[in-house]
């Protein structure tokens, strides 16, 4: 795609007012690849905010024949590192001084800086890289690392809300067909502006935010910190860009800080990786006149698993299940696939679900069964074929005998809590009467209101027992709600434990 739009602009770093052209972005990428090439071969760390540089860095692993290992810097960025080191067994990982400063995170045993490295760069270095730019692509390609569509692309680790994190291995085959699937199912084409604000160390942002881009030889503007909710709104009114994707609690963000019309310029915009609130649907239709679509995804499957689009749109479902990705619903007992609106436990097949949990064969062969990955989550198909998300197994409470889902119980409350306040349901164990149910919130609300309200929509088991006031929810980098951190506040408040 470089060398086809040489002269195109390629990313707009909005955090260091760089422009890079597809041709420097190239040259860029060949530089860093010949500095990587010093270092140990198989995984290299990269820990970088979501950048120009990261995008290279990313790219110059690959064309090294390394594999990147994308580190969450977002929630306690050293033991992370060391976490991934220790997991992955590799030690070289390449970060940037600025970041490090701006989150006081020493520097550990292998961290190399970005600043460094580019500050080594001779003019030897960049003539090089840009005659090697030069030359034909077939050629080009023969000088940088080739290897096999099989072979793994990236670990990521999943968020770590429920346990530890898990090192999840995709292929070139599992990005490249849920990019292609995804593209063809919302029509992205090569003409679109992409405001790349999500991490690249979470699968949502690796995919759409980097590899869509440079995939289709679109134009990325970047942007390091996805919680600036002012500037991101001045950047998406000044930059105009026409696809966007985002958490809900980013968009809610957003959506309070921007001004009308900021956003209008957006033609896809898509809202995952946790429940799509009415409220902000009717909130960026009302004042920026877009429609907010709603999809569903996992890091084990690159990620996009469905997806509503303008053609095929029902509000409060994930969409429809996007081609080339196969799902079916099974009964949690007997795993027959379940009837129409029967809730069950989601399976997805296809080129999209990853190639294991690397190092992890036990944890791998409990998710991945004759080609089919057990999500953890729950959910029905509607007679249309939509699919709804009634949340994580681990997300669903047995109280009095019954199974109650507290995404269900969350969905409900949110229409009734005040403007701003957000909640998380958790399950707390009680030895003599059973499980029963605490809703966290981060306002103050009027419990003898919303007890009244919710009785009309829910049962009696499932109505919450307490409220627990949290002012600041706990948030991960990806920007959900840290269910496990909040469960365990919740307990602990409670002087229960969690299990």
């Amino acid at each position: 795609m470089a060398k086809k739009n040489a002269v195109k602009l390629a990313i707009r770093d909005k955090s260091t007012g760089k422009d890079v052209t597809y041709s420097r972005a190239l040259i860029g990428a060949l530089i860093l690849s010949s500095k990587f090439g010093k270092y140990e071969p198989g995984f290299i760390g990269i820990m970088i905010p979501t950048s120009a540089g990261c995008a290279l860095a990313t790219a110059a692993a690959l064309m090294s024949g390394r594999i990147p290992v994308m580190i969450n810097y977002s929630t306690g960025a050293e033991a992370n590192a060391k976490y991934a080191q220790k997991k992955c067994r590799f030690r070289t990982i390449i970060t940037s001084k600025a970041l490090l400063e701006k989150i006081n995170c020493p520097l550990i045993d292998g961290m190399v800086l970005i600043e460094d490295l580019m500050a080594g760069v001779t003019t030897g270095d960049k003539l090089r890289a840009a005659l090697k730019s030069k030359l034909p692509t077939g050629i080009l390609f023969k000088l940088i690392h080739g290897g096999e569509e099989n072979d793994t692309a990236v670990i990521l680790f999943t968020s770590g809300s429920e346990k530890d994190p898990k090192a999840v291995q995709l292929t070139h085959r599992n990005i490249a067909s849920n990019i292609e699937s995804f593209g063809n199912y919302v029509n992205i084409t090569e003409n679109d502006i992409l405001l790349a604000n999500l991490v690249f160390f979470h699968v949502f942002g690796l995919t759409v935010n980097l590899w869509v881009a440079f995939y289709y030889g679109m134009t990325m503007i970047t942007y390091a910190n996805p919680l600036d909710f002012q500037t991101i709104s001045n950047i998406a009114r000044d930059e105009k860009p026409t696809i966007m994707v985002g958490t809900p609690s980013f968009f809610r963000g957003y959506l309070t800080k921007s001004e009308p019309g900021d956003f209008k310029s957006l033609r896809i915009m898509v809202a995952g990786a946790d429940k799509c609130p009415d409220a902000l649907r009717e909130g960026y239709m009302k004042k920026h006149g877009v429609t907010l679509l709603e999809g569903y995804g996992a890091t084990e499957t690159s990620p996009v698993i469905s997806v509503n689009s303008h053609e095929n749109n029902r509000p409060g479902s994930t969409g429809k299940v996007i081609p080339g990705v196969g799902v079916k619903v099974a009964n949690l007992e007997t795993g027959i696939e379940c009837a129409v609106r029967e809730t069950g436990k989601i399976l997805v097949s296809g080129d999209a679900v990853m190639k294991g949990y690397y190092d992890d064969p036990e944890l791998t062969a409990e998710v991945l069964t004759n080609g089919w990955y057990d999500t953890g989550d729950m959910g029905y198909f509607d007679e249309e074929g939509y699919l709804w998300h009634a949340g994580r197994f681990k997300r669903f409470a047995k109280v009095g005998g019954e199974m109650v889902s507290l995404v269900r119980v969350e969905n409900v409350l949110e229409k009734i809590l005040p403007e701003g306040v957000s909640c998380c349901v958790v399950e707390v164990p009680d030895e003599s009467r059973g499980s029963y149910i605490v809703a966290a919130v981060s306002g103050e609300v009027n419990k003898t209101h919303i007890l009244r309200t919710l009785m009309e929509e829910l049962p009696q088991i499932a109505l919450p027992r307490e409220f627990i006031f949290i002012k600041d929810l706990p948030m991960m980098g990806s920007g959900k709600i840290d269910f496990r951190t909040v469960t365990a506040m919740v307990r602990e408040k409670l002087g229960t434990t969690i299990s």
